[in-house]
């Protein structure tokens, strides 16, 4: 191996980029060709894939789980039609619960099935008891939805604050990468600036548990001060992730 490959090769062990690949005539390698097309292909089956959320419902027996579609109408509409997707389709606000509650967790969709069923499950479970005190709503399950749908739910259900968990649009480095949206007093409207996100949840990226973590501490620090997006930063200690049970004002406390 030359220099320059073993370089290479130190940078590729620091990043999941298509870095060094290399070429064959005016081509790429067969090997990083195929291996390009796998990633294409990955991302187009997480696209137009579908969320088995009968699976997500039964990972949580003992939590009510409620079932809301968009109004976009099919996969197809969905993607031609972002704005459909961030409105409840007829008759579906009625079907949610009525707070109020501190926080709702909706599980979306979005752009990557893949993510939702990979990660989402593992997000919840690691994130409720890290939020012991507060009043957590029904977990609802959303079906071709985009972020600001969330806000439509919390409002409709009487949240405090809402936190969106969304397949993110997939890249050729990772399909299955989860984000996670926090809006304070969710309604129709509201402005991405107005959210907080964590992003790149993923095996290769943030982990569930450590995401569960910071997703803990910014829902309580959103509560505490009453707002979400630019005004709120994620600059937890590190104590504070790995037990993010802080005291934070409940249902009908001063604030």
């Amino acid at each position: 191996m030359s220099d320059i490959d073993d370089i290479w090769s130190t940078l590729k062990r620091a990043t999941r980029a298509r870095i060094g690949i290399g070429r064959a005539g005016d081509g790429l390698p067969t090997g990083e060709l195929l291996a390009f097309q796998m990633a294409h292909a990955r991302a187009r089956d997480a696209v137009h894939g579908r969320v088995d959320f009968d699976a997500i419902a039964a990972a949580f027996p003992d939590r009510t789980v409620v079932r809301v579609a968009s109004a976009a109408g099919d996969r197809a509409i969905y993607l031609r039609r972002p704005d459909l997707g961030r409105r409840l389709g007829e008759g579906e606000a009625e079907r949610l619960p009525k707070g109020p509650f501190d926080v709702v967790f909706v599980v979306a969709d979005g752009l990557s099935a893949a993510a939702v069923e990979a990660q989402a499950v593992a997000t919840l479970t690691a994130t409720f008891p890290r939020l012991a005190g507060l009043s957590i709503g029904p977990i609802v399950l959303a079906s071709q939805a985009r972020v600001a749908l969330g806000d439509e739910i919390g409002a409709a259900m009487g949240a405090r604050l809402v936190v969106a968990l969304i397949g993110e649009r997939p890249g050729l480095s990772a399909a299955d990468s989860l984000g996670a949206y926090l809006t304070f007093d969710p309604k129709p409207g509201r402005l991405d600036s107005e959210r907080n996100c964590l992003s790149n949840i993923h095996g290769h990226g943030l982990s569930p548990e450590a995401a569960a973590g910071k997703l803990a501490w910014l829902v309580r620090e959103a509560l505490r001060r009453g707002l979400t997006g630019i005004d709120l930063k994620e600059a937890a200690p590190q104590e504070a992730l790995a037990d993010a049970t802080a005291s934070t004002p409940r249902l009908g406390e001063v604030q």
